[in-house]
């Protein structure tokens, strides 16, 4: 037989799989005969045993199958995918056995953690929520994908879309915060940057919405906990993002770890099948969370793996992560009749047609295996630079603290987080590259000159407990041998403080107490800080607190006795320049919380569109040992600019349930710099089939008004977006009636109006 090189071969073998018959069991019900992909993949899928079919369905992690012995799996067509590697030139050498040397030649699918970057690491999700700009999580996303792609990586898991409700649950940084219609903005918008205008656009990769659905909901914020979510809520509240992500065109989601309502996420037919196949029409795959098919046994959901296995691919996961559940007893069910044939080829033929949708069978190597160019490279440190300044929050100014004046020549720089590169770049920033992350008191250098910056611990954080974060960044933390060690750091942190014109404290949580198995009991400042905090304050000289943390933290006291309080997250690579702009006033934060600031931990869950009580009076009383108002509403943010809002008018007094209707009003900035401020609009439906929030973000938009500017600002309102799941009619609609409209800069926005939905 004459040898045929790797390419001819390979497209040989893709022009044969068109000329090959369809079988009545390969045909989709759910797409045109007449799509070319559907014909591809059909015709490819009637050529493959039942070991190749289950290899598509199989994702291993290894960083070096050479010496696992994967080689061999990969020529037999039985692994369809590998997560965590990260070397392009490993990930050609595997692509290449997959395309050129198996029998079938089809392309491996290579995923990896891209939530907030890759090399180049921007600021954390929660924090691109806080922007309240989906162009910015679109842009942020878009060069995370260029930059990964790049080094062959073509599939990410994320965005997270679970709205998320108590700041106990470490995951909470991975997300838009609380309010579903912010987070479906925030989720469409990173779905757009990931895989662009369509999937397959070159340099951009495949996005996965997860965790499929209700993670966030973890009861007492313990992360893998179970979620008992009403349908009200389920549909209302939780669903909305995915939905959203799925419309914007996600190509794959992930099933969640957790129990929802008693069923496991990963064997739950309601979501995988129901939900996103049957009414959102969903034509991508499903994958599990890592281990999560196996461990429906840990659940006690399952009776034994093979069990496992059945219930899972019966409820439409397509794809199994790191576990070998499928591999090893899908067989074995599909000949004791537990599986159905075509239950297999459905969950193959998904993950075909993505792969072919990418355009993985005609390019399917990594673009280059050299380094960053110097070009690239300044293009995405630009890039997440300004994606730090749009994202930080100002919590408090009192005085005028900020901005700092550039002649300062005595500055002091104190908090063990302030001159750490792993903490500024947070959680899931696991490719990162550590060398180029500009810390908060090198950014403070940058702008002042070495001379004028003074840079000390103070106190040190130490975590107990095991986080999967720990050992990734080799950078040694400050660490204080003895209590003699802690003290005389802690005078010499005052001392520098009281010489100094003025003190940067940045205080907050090391990279490791936010992300995945980082759920805190407490919102407290870990460690001394707060008696660090304390101490700085009485000194009498100017402070300013910048936090850089995952969750909101319980700063009642600073609340009232630190003059300025600057919220930036974890800021990514470029997140110690941007604080400096920031701090000197050569940016103006511009930023809103996502999420409902608690006064504290036992307020939790805690959020601003609650339902209304029989008692409305008393709300801000519920405790007796604590107000029970947020210490800031969502939707809050300062500025170094003073907004004013006009009168509030409507361009109707009342819409159809089909229609649109703009509300408008007159912003002006009262100031002498210029400023961003965000325009909110809050309804309430005051009676309908089940009770409504008091309050529901339903439109929003970001303006920029130069010193002295006034503008009228309209912000649309779809009736679509009043629709609501009623757990009496158990349908979605859009009910009649008289709706309260505000419009304002946070949740607690009074400027008031009313409007009516005609039937």
């Amino acid at each position: 037989m004459v040898a045929l090189n790797p390419i001819l071969r390979r497209s040989l073998s893709l022009a044969l799989a068109f000329l090959l018959p369809v079988t009545a069991s390969s045909a989709s019900s759910h797409q045109p005969s007449s799509d070319p992909a559907l014909t591809f993949v059909n015709n490819l899928l009637a050529r493959m045993t039942l070991e190749e079919k289950i290899g598509q369905m199989s994702q291993l992690s290894f960083k070096d199958s050479a010496k696992t012995g994967l080689d061999g799996d990969v020529r037999k067509g039985a692994i369809g995918s590998f997560l965590f590697i990260t070397d392009p030139v490993q990930i050609n050498r595997l692509q290449h056995i997959a395309v050129d040397e198996s029998r079938l030649h089809i392309p491996l699918i290579f995923g990896f953690d891209v939530i907030h970057g890759y090399r180049t690491i921007y600021p954390i999700p929660l924090a691109v929520a806080a922007s309240w700009d989906p162009s910015v999580a679109e842009a942020g996303q878009s060069m995370a994908a260029r930059e990964a792609s790049a080094a062959g990586i073509n599939w990410t898991f994320a965005p997270m879309v679970d709205i998320a409700r108590d700041a106990r649950w470490g995951r909470i940084m991975e997300g838009a915060g609380e309010d579903p219609f912010l987070g479906a903005r925030m989720a469409e918008a990173q779905v757009r940057g990931f895989q662009g205008p369509a999937l397959g656009s070159p340099n951009h990769i495949l996005a996965c919405v997860k965790h499929f659905a209700g993670y966030g909901a973890a009861e007492g914020g313990r992360d893998y906990d179970q979620s008992n979510i009403s349908d009200e809520q389920l549909y209302n509240v939780y669903l909305p993002p995915f939905h959203a992500a799925q419309q914007a065109g996600a190509g794959s989601f992930m099933s969640a770890y957790m129990d929802l309502n008693g069923v496991p996420a990963t064997g739950n037919a309601l979501l995988l099948h129901d939900i996103l196949r049957t009414q959102w029409h969903f034509n991508g795959f499903v994958v599990s969370d890592w281990e999560a098919v196996k461990s429906l046994t840990n659940h006690g959901f399952a009776a034994d793996p093979q069990d496992a296995a059945i219930r899972a691919v019966n409820a439409g996961l397509d794809m199994e992560m790191t576990s070998t559940t499928y591999r090893d007893n899908l067989p074995g069910a599909l000949k004791q009749a537990k599986v159905n044939i075509a239950a297999i080829d459905t969950a193959a033929r998904n993950i075909l047609l993505t792969k072919y949708r990418m355009g993985l069978f005609t390019h399917p190597y990594a673009a280059s295996t050299e380094p960053e160019s110097a070009v690239e490279l300044k293009a995405q440190h630009e890039a997440t630079h300004k994606a730090a300044l749009q994202t930080a929050v100002l919590l408090r100014n009192e005085g005028r603290v900020l901005p700092l004046q550039h002649s300062i020549r005595n500055l002091a720089v104190v908090g063990p987080l302030a001159d750490s590169r792993p903490d500024t770049m947070g959680s899931w920033s696991l490719a990162g590259n550590l060398a180029d992350v500009i810390t908060v008191a090198q950014g403070l250098r940058n702008k002042l000159g070495e001379a004028a910056v003074h840079y000390t611990p103070g106190v040190e954080i130490l975590r107990n407990g095991f986080s999967i974060f720990d050992g990734l960044f080799p950078e040694p933390k400050p660490t204080l041998n003895n209590d003699a060690d802690r003290g005389n750091e802690f005078r010499h942190a005052i001392e520098l403080i009281k010489s100094s014109d003025a003190a940067i404290l940045v205080l907050g949580e090391a990279n490791n107490m936010s992300g995945e198995r980082a759920s805190r009991s407490s919102l407290s400042l870990p460690g001394n800080q707060q008696q660090l905090l304390e101490a700085a304050v009485a000194t009498g000289k100017p402070i300013v607190l910048v936090l850089l943390n995952g969750r909101p933290l319980d700063i009642t006291w600073a609340s009232t006795h630190v003059p300025s309080i600057l919220e930036v997250w974890y800021p990514g690579s470029e997140g110690g320049n941007a604080v400096a702009d920031l701090l000197f006033g050569d940016a103006n934060p511009g930023g809103k919380l996502p999420l409902t600031w608690p006064r504290s931990a036992g307020q939790e869950p805690f959020y601003y569109s609650r339902n209304l009580t029989q008692n409305q009076e008393d709300d801000a009383t519920r405790y007796w040992d604590l107000e029970n108002t947020p210490l800031y509403p969502f939707g809050f943010g300062l500025s170094y600019a003073s907004f004013q809002f006009g009168p509030l008018t409507l361009d109707s007094s009342s819409i159809s349930r089909t229609g649109t209707l703009h509300a408008s009003v007159e912003l002006q900035n009262t100031s002498s710099v210029a400023g961003d401020e965000v325009v909110q609009l809050y309804t309430h439906q005051r009676a309908g089939s089940a009770s409504r929030p008091i309050r529901e973000l339903k439109g929003f938009t970001k303006v920029h008004l130069a010193a002295g500017e006034k503008r009228v600002i309209s912000v649309p309102l779809r009736a679509a977006d009043l629709a609501f799941w009623s757990p009496q009619t158990h349908a979605s609609s859009v009910e009649p009636g008289t709706f309260d409209l505000w419009i304002g800069n946070s949740s607690n926005a009074p400027t008031h109006t009313t409007f009516n939905v005609t039937p």
